[in-house]
């Protein structure tokens, strides 16, 4: 049976995608934190970007940067923050800076059940204004596809 992805907003502020993985928790936590592994899953390929550059120095107070180019954009786009925690193979959080003090903290932990791993992804925006922008621009559409493609990754 195929996984589904969950996609909720559970309050004024927050947005939450949970997805079960097959794979243990190790290797679905690299498929996050490895720039190799991220270029091949993070962007949803029906929004037509390329990865221009990742860079992801994870560690807590470890910074991130990746860039993409889209064909009607004569700019790239670069989405930076720094990392706040990071517990290998079951916790992430990082700052979404590009947004100002608009953007939001990601948390992401790893639950491994068995053969499997439940990521559960939590956007907490600084307000519900935040949030409504997120969603209204499309920000927030691709999960379901780039957690698809991570499946894809896991299974080769």
């Amino acid at each position: 049976m195929k996984n589904r992805t969950t996609v909720e907003r559970t309050s004024e502020r927050e947005l939450v995608v949970t997805r079960t993985f097959n794979g243990p928790a190790r290797i679905v936590f690299e498929a996050w934190t490895k720039p190799d592994l991220l270029k091949q899953w993070w962007a949803p390929k029906s929004f037509g970007v390329s990865f221009i550059s990742c860079e992801a120095d994870v560690r807590a107070g470890g910074t991130y940067c990746f860039v993409f180019g889209h064909p009607a954009s004569p700019q790239p786009m670069a989405f930076f923050g720094r990392y706040i925690e990071v517990i290998p193979h079951s916790r992430l959080v990082w700052t979404n800076d590009e947004g100002g003090e608009g953007g939001a903290v990601t948390t992401v932990t790893f639950e491994e059940r068995g053969a499997e791993t439940l990521v559960v992804m939590h956007d907490l925006y600084p307000s519900k204004q935040a949030l409504d922008d997120a969603i209204a621009s499309g920000s927030t559409g691709g999960c379901t596809e780039t957690f698809e493609q991570l499946d894809e990754l896991l299974a080769r």
